[in-house]
């Protein structure tokens, strides 16, 4: 019955990872998740992150994310790739911008940093 229970929760993170993001500030209402929208002050195209593992960002939020807002109860890592490594930029909980200085680097989030380096 364990692996069972194991297989069903493994399915269900997944079908929750399939779930189309939400748009504008509806996004960000559900605990769990950091969001990203592709606007200053949390409008535009919405893309949500929730934990675990690695997402490549999504919905116009790839290099073009100008606001965030975070509802994950633990510090998650948005990921640059650079030509010849990688940088992190930690979110922590209840963090958010309304003018993300990183909104031309976001590659995607991680629930860890990756081996990358602080950036």
């Amino acid at each position: 019955m364990k692996h069972r229970s194991a297989c069903a929760a493994a399915l269900l993170a997944v079908a929750a990872a399939l779930v189309p993001a939400a748009s504008g500030a509806q996004a960000a209402k559900g605990p769990g998740q950091v969001c990203f929208w592709t606007e200053p002050g949390q409008h535009g195209q919405a893309w949500c992150y929730a934990p675990p593992g690695y997402a490549e960002a999504e919905n116009g939020t790839q290099r073009h994310a100008a606001s965030f807002e975070s509802r994950v109860g633990q510090s998650v890592y948005a990921i640059s790739y650079t030509v010849s490594n990688c940088l992190y930029r930690e979110i922590r909980r209840d963090d958010y911008s309304e003018n993300w200085e990183w909104a031309g680097k976001l590659d995607g989030v991680s629930d860890n940093t990756m081996g990358c380096e602080r950036g």
